[in-house]
This record gives C-alpha cells, structure tokens and sequence, in this order.
C-alpha cells in the first residue's frame, strides 16, 4: 500500500515536471531584475516600453515582503511559449533550452549592432522610407513614412527596437489635429522579429488595432514600415505606467482604484465584443493620460478569437496569467477576466494575489493556492475579487453569456455610472503631473535620456512577410462633413 503523504509526494513530482515542460528558463531567484537590454526571446514590452525601477523597490527579505501589502514585488516579463499540446517543432520552433551564456551574448551582439552608426541613423531611414517597401511595392495611403515625423526622446526600448516621442511635421490643432502633432513612434526591427518567429504576433498587433476605437484603448494613427523595420504611429499617452503612479502610492484606496478597474472592464468588454481577448493584462500595459484616465496598451500578445474558439498558446505575464492557461486546458477571453481580478487586486494590495521569484513555484501557487484576501478591504471587493479569481474559468465572472455586464451589475461598481463614465463625464481624483502634450516626466529617466536616433537595421532576405502591414487611420473630421 502506498501511504496517503507518498501519493502527495508522488501527485507534486508530477504537477513539478509537468510545469517544468510549461516554463522557459529562469533566473535564480536570488538573482536581480533584469537590465532593459537584456530582453528574452518571449519579452513583448508595451507600447512605451517596460518600467525600469530602481532595486530599492524589490523587498530583499521574502518575509517582509509577505507581510508589507503596500511594497511591489519584483517585475516579470511577458513571454510566448509553445502550445503544451503541441511538440516545439510543430508549434514554435523558436522555443527552444537557452544556454544563458549564449543568450546573452546574442543579445549583447543584436544591441551592438542596434546602435552602429547611431549618428546617421535616422537620415539613413529617412532615404529608405522613399524607396518601395518590403520588395512588394507596397506605398501607404498619403505616402506617410518615417521623414513626416521629427523624432524627439525616446521614451521606451522593447525586445524589436525602440520607442520614440515624436511630433508630425506641419500638424497642428487647426487642422484636426488635438495634441500638437505628438504621437509614440514604435519601431521594431524586421530580422529579429523573423529570426524570432514573431511575425503573425506583430501582423496581428497592428490589425487588432485598426479594429477596435475606445476611450480607453490607445489609438492608432499610422502604420508603415520599410524595408528593415515596421512602425507603428500611436496617441502619446503622456501621464505614464499606471504601475509607475502603484509604485508611487504603494495601494490604492477602493474609490481610486474603482474608476480605474471600471474603465479596465469597460475596455476589455469592449474587445471581447469585437472577438479579441489581450492576453497580457497587467499594469505596465496600462497607461494614464493627463486626466487621469487608464488607457489599455500594447496588443503583441492579442488574438482574435471566436466565441465557440479555444487557444492553447501558452502566453502573457507568469503573475496575471490564468490557471487553465498554465494547466494547457485550453483559454478564451475568461482568461482576461482572471487577469483583471489580479490587477484590481494588485491596486488594492500593492502586489499580485500570488508572487514567487521562481516561476515554477509561482505557476504551482496559481494552479494549487487559494487566494488570501486581504482583511482590510470591504466585503463588496472580497466578493468582486472572488468572482473574478475563480480558477475554474466556467465559474469566473464574466464567463456567461453576458460577459462583462456582469462584473459592471457587480455591487462593488454601484457608484459608477457606466454611461458617464464611458463617456469620459466621470472624472478621477488624481490627475500626473504633466505640463504639455510632450511631457515625458512620467517615463523612466533610463529611456529619455537615451539619444534620440532611429539606428539603421539589415534588410531580411524575405520581406514579403509584412504585405499590407501600411495603415492610416480615418480622420474623423474630413468623414463628419458628409
């Protein structure tokens, strides 16, 4: 007979090397953050590249950061995996056993090579961007490419390339324009986005966008690219990382935090409406403008799914991602509705519900843990959070046929008035500090005191994976004439 601890014993050996097949490789735990540089294959930033706080901000001692709700735990990156179901080769064949030496010599090569002949960079592009793109011929409508803009700061550097602040040669409020002609250039280079495998992730980022309009969902003005690089042209969100301004407070209040997750819902139920789930929610994909408002970013890891439709992709942020994502049983846009309980946990406590420097443990503590609510907030928030952080996702609220009304009848969001507040009426208390459409004080001094150049990349030797990739964006003061 096997004893009932032997088969705990025997049950957590298999749950630890099913994992392991789930997960790439990490760090110790001892080991500190990574630099920005040091981006890993499965990295995607957001669209103003990944925060970068100082080490002060990680807890050195793992009791003390289990006891102090307000300190924020050390920060994960985003990742792609292959399918569970699926063998490496037949599903990502760029999922592969890193050597870590390896790995960070080929970084180290790949941001030499970046930043050669930095000087000329952006000259070099702009001659490029006037010769047929992508070996296809493909011209944007207006002819828009990289010498209509002026390239002011950078102000993020993701796993592709950069993130510049940029201002539109001859915009300016009289001509439709709102924002002086400011816009975020995101810039990502063609060969190591093939060479990683990431091309239908980046195609389908840029569609995405093209699709969905909402207050709360940062807009896209432009697309192009040329023939080493895509670009996409964005709303300067200019109040920064909703995780900058949690780090700052430590915790929100209820009240806080209620507009915020309100204007979160509303965004995600506004994807989930158009089939598109995000899959990478979490608050360095979250900005905040000059008002105060949170405005949802960064879509690399999105996918358009049918309501019937599962994905088995293994994807997003270790700490937001839901339990059937890890398990491999299969995900829809449930799964955000779990990441959205542990972001409203996190701006309630100051850390996720479950946090662990190794990822195995971390992944083993969402599949295995109950959540430990924290006693200091209202039974309406214990019982929100509880709905949102079901791990059986058939449970989980949101999961029936009415989506998201069914966490905005929530009591929790009684105050809110979705009308109001959907439509930009309701105002929040706290408003960053900016001064100007260019403001960039609430990015990390690591990016904007980069210099401001657009490096030249190599050409791939196939480029006709980016067809039809070029976008301008209808303006909606010529179509309102009609």
């Amino acid at each position: 007979m096997v004893s009932a601890s032997n088969r705990h014993k025997n049950m957590h050996s298999l749950l630890v090397a099913s994992l392991t097949k789930l997960t790439i490789p990490s760090s110790s735990p001892s080991s500190s953050p990574p630099p920005p540089s040091s981006t890993a294959d499965f990295d995607f930033s957001d669209v103003f590249g990944p925060t970068n706080p100082s080490s002060s901000c990680f807890p050195a001692d793992p009791q003390h950061h289990e006891q102090q709700p307000e300190v924020i735990h050390n920060r994960s990156h985003s990742f792609v995996g292959p399918s569970p179901r699926l063998t490496p080769p037949s599903s990502f064949p760029f999922f592969r056993e890193v050597d870590p030496q390896s790995e960070e010599e080929e970084e180290e090569e790949e941001e030499d090579d970046l930043e050669i002949s930095i000087r000329n960079g952006a000259q070099e592009e702009m001659k490029e961007a006037d010769e047929s793109e992508s070996g296809g011929g493909e011209k944007t409508q207006g002819k828009i490419g990289v010498a209509d803009f002026d390239i002011l700061r950078v102000v993020g550097k993701g796993a592709f390339g950069k993130v510049f602040l940029v201002r539109k040669k001859g915009d300016c409020k009289g001509n439709g324009s709102n924002n002086d002609g400011i816009y975020a250039m995101k810039v990502m280079r063609k060969d190591t986005i093939i060479k990683k495998n990431h091309v239908d992730y980046m195609k389908a980022e840029r569609d995405i966008l093209t699709k969905v309009a909402h207050p709360f969902i940062v807009q896209l003005r432009y697309s192009f690219q040329t023939k080493s690089k895509l670009y996409l042209i964005l709303d300067f969100i200019n109040g920064g990382h909703l995780f900058f301004h949690l780090y700052r407070q430590g915790i929100f209040s209820e009240d806080q935090a209620r507009i915020y997750a309100a204007e979160i819902v509303s965004a995600v139920s506004h994807l989930h409406s158009c089939g598109i789930v995000h899959r990478d929610l979490k608050p360095e994909n979250i900005l905040m403008d000059a008002d105060g408002h949170v405005v949802l970013t960064d879509f690399g890891l999105a996918k358009e799914i049918e309501i019937s439709s599962r994905s088995n992709s293994m994807c997003g942020t270790t700490e937001y991602m839901a339990p059937e994502i890890l398990l491999s049983k299969g995900h829809n846009k449930d799964a955000d509705w779990w990441s959205v309980g542990v972001l409203l946990y996190e701006m309630l406590s100051g850390q996720p519900p479950f946090t662990h420097a190794n990822r195995k443990k971390l992944q083993e503590r969402i599949i295995k843990e109950k959540v430990k609510l924290p006693p200091y907030l209202s039974t309406e928030a214990h019982s929100l959070l509880r709905g949102l952080l079901q791990k059986e996702p058939s449970t989980r609220l949101g999961s029936g046929p009415n989506g998201g009304d069914e966490i905005k009848k929530h009591k929790w969001f009684r105050p809110v008035n979705w009308k109001k507040l959907e439509s930009r009426e309701l105002q929040p208390k706290f408003k960053p500090d900016v001064n100007g459409n260019d403001c960039t004080a609430n990015f990390d001094h690591c990016w904007t005191a980069m210099p401001p150049d657009d490096s030249p990349a190599p050409t791939p030797t196939d480029g006709g994976h980016f067809q039809g990739y070029s976008y301008v964006a209808p303006n909606p003061w010529l179509s309102s004439s009609g």
